[in-house]
């Protein structure tokens, strides 16, 4: 373990980790060793973040493998050796896909998600599960796990659904982490947990093997990470089309060959950036002092982007922007045909259906979250009033950024700053409080959130970026503009 010393995973990146496997000084089981230890020391105890659910088994055997082809020809692909978490929603072969919820506490699938099959295939090696949202719901609070504690102060959530993931890389549990966005799922742990995060555009990820895929078309897999480029290196070996999930034939050659080969630091220099000022997150107050504590940074940020050379219009307004996204509904059959799609491919499903799961005498041991999202009924009428606004919104979504000649546009990552724990399993239930959901609303396009600093209570505050329908790489390029040109990640001291 002498060897391990002499490399800091904190803070660590991919590229610095394939230089000190170049150098000698690491190797794939000393990392994972490394990464397991902090998940024992951080999650388990201490502070216990109680961002992890399980760890995979076999993880040092599969860096056992790595290294030893490694050593007959080198990196046997882009993230050869980089320890991944995954959130408890998707699945990966000989570890349970819990949903963190008891309904599904003994579920092991044994298989891959298909994204899992194609990061495992670039040489990555999933360490762990992460928490979320019990079945995907709200805050990350589970009945398997409790809740997850937030990385800067324990007191209060780490957000969700994927809590768990932004969690466990901010608090350098893993090199990178996967969620998984309905709503804001990944955008506001991400925020809440100071690092970046990203919902790609629809169709560019598959969801096969995943709990809330096809045929609902909303959620999207997604990388979080501590930079950026990590970020992208990721999200290259996560791309493309599987006949399984028909929507990705809608993302199909709409990718390029690599977004991590197209950063530039230089991204915003002339660049047209839209400042969406209007409040549009989640039971949102914009009269308060909380929500003013994080204009303050989001005001800071827009400053940062003139600097670095961008050419920002401030504000923009989205004709109707409220009133169309107050449209938003759910199409109740498809979220029940997904339930019966993702079992179907499990090799170990307890439930064939979600009546089923409903039925169970477990159902009333689940969290408040994953029951009001189960319980929740719309109609045909309503939902049909949602396609129509979604359309609409497209539209004017279109027609500001032609207007203006906008490269994207940026808005708050969340309105607020990270709730407390006791005020969300507790009256007065608050969960997503100030989340905006635009691009979940619209689907098809791509929203990357960034760090933008701390608030005055030295809680992170972060910005998105916002564009139209596979502008995937143009959001990449201009968040790692931003990121590069203000340097705003603060590693979490409770966790150091």
């Amino acid at each position: 373990m002498d060897t391990v010393a002499k490399f800091d995973v904190v803070e660590t990146t991919i590229a610095q980790v394939h230089e000190a496997f170049a150098s000698g000084r690491l190797t794939a089981r000393q990392l994972v060793q490394t990464y397991l230890a902090r998940i024992a020391a951080y999650d388990k105890a201490g502070p216990r973040i109680n961002a992890i659910i399980s760890t995979n088994p076999k993880a040092l055997e599969e860096a056992d493998a790595l290294d030893a082809a490694y050593a007959k020809g080198g990196l046997t692909g882009p993230l050869h050796g980089i320890p991944l978490v995954m959130k408890d929603q998707g699945d990966v072969k000989d570890m349970p896909t819990t949903m963190g919820s008891v309904l599904f506490k003994d579920h092991y699938p044994d298989r891959d998600a298909y994204a899992v099959g194609l990061l495992k295939k670039a040489g990555a090696i999933f360490i762990g599960k992460s928490t979320l949202g019990e079945l995907g719901a709200g805050d990350t609070h589970g009945s398997l796990f409790g809740s997850t504690r937030n990385v800067y102060d324990l007191e209060r959530t780490a957000g969700g659904s994927s809590g768990g993931s932004g969690a466990a890389v901010s608090a350098n549990f893993c090199a990178v982490a996967i969620g998984q966005e309905g709503y804001a799922s990944i955008r506001r742990p991400s925020t809440w947990n100071g690092v970046a995060g990203m919902r790609p555009t629809a169709g560019l990820v598959s969801r096969t093997g995943v709990y809330g895929g096809w045929p609902s078309i909303i959620g999207s897999l997604g990388p979080m990470a501590r930079t950026v480029e990590d970020l992208a290196r990721v999200l290259d070996c996560m791309v493309g089309y599987d006949a399984q999930d028909p929507v990705t034939a809608m993302g199909h050659g709409r990718a390029p060959q690599s977004y991590c080969a197209g950063l530039d630091s230089r991204a915003l220099k002339g660049a047209r950036i839209g400042v969406l000022r209007e409040s549009m997150g989640h039971n949102s107050d914009p009269a308060s002092e909380d929500f003013a504590k994080v204009t303050a940074v989001f005001d800071s940020a827009v400053a940062d982007l003139e600097n670095a050379g961008a050419v920002v219009v401030d504000p923009i307004v989205i004709p109707d922007l409220k009133a169309l996204l107050a449209q938003r509904s759910r199409a109740d059959k498809d979220d029940y045909d997904s339930f019966a799609a993702y079992v179907a491919g499990s090799a170990n499903a307890p439930f064939a259906t979600r009546e089923e799961a409903m039925a169970s005498p477990l159902y009333a041991e689940t969290s408040r979250g994953a029951q009001q999202r189960w319980k929740q009924t719309n109609t045909r009428e309503q939902h049909y009033d949602y396609l129509r606004a979604r359309d609409q919104l497209m539209l004017n979504l279109h027609n500001v950024m032609a207007f203006h000649k906008l490269d994207a546009i940026v808005h708050k990552a969340v309105e607020h700053q990270p709730t407390l724990i006791r005020d969300g399993v507790n009256p007065p239930y608050v969960d997503q409080w100030g989340a905006p959901h635009i691009n979940t609303f619209l689907t098809y396009v791509p929203s990357i959130v960034v760090p933008s600093g701390l608030t005055s209570d030295g809680l992170p505050a972060g910005i998105a970026f916002l564009g139209l329908p596979y502008t995937d790489a143009r959001m990449i390029q201009l968040a790692y503009g931003y990121e590069q040109a203000t340097k705003k990640r603060v590693p979490p001291p409770l966790v150091a």
